[in-house]
């Protein structure tokens, strides 16, 4: 009986466009997840750089090209996931 409304709530889940899929993750969300995500990795890079280099212009140089570099990928990560059923 359970395991019957398990595998109807899925097909109707399947059959529903992304406006009406709870499950899923609006891309803005997926935005602001990778910006905050990426913040605290930056400042993590930035010190972690400039630990090792002793200078602040390149430790800055390394970090932002890190930010943005792993924003991207942060967030393709995200939406590819997003459509990975397993688990959800």
């Amino acid at each position: 009986m359970i395991l019957d409304q398990i595998l109807i709530s899925k097909q109707k889940n399947e059959n529903q466009s992304y406006s009406q899929d709870k499950n899923s993750e609006k891309p803005l969300r997926s935005v602001i997840k990778a910006l905050s995500w990426r913040l605290i990795g930056t400042i993590d890079t930035l010190v972690v750089s400039y630990f090792i280099t002793g200078e602040l212009l390149l430790a800055s140089s390394i970090a932002s090209v890190d930010f943005l570099t792993k924003l991207v990928l942060y967030f393709v990560h995200e939406r590819i996931w997003n459509k990975v059923t397993w688990g959800k």
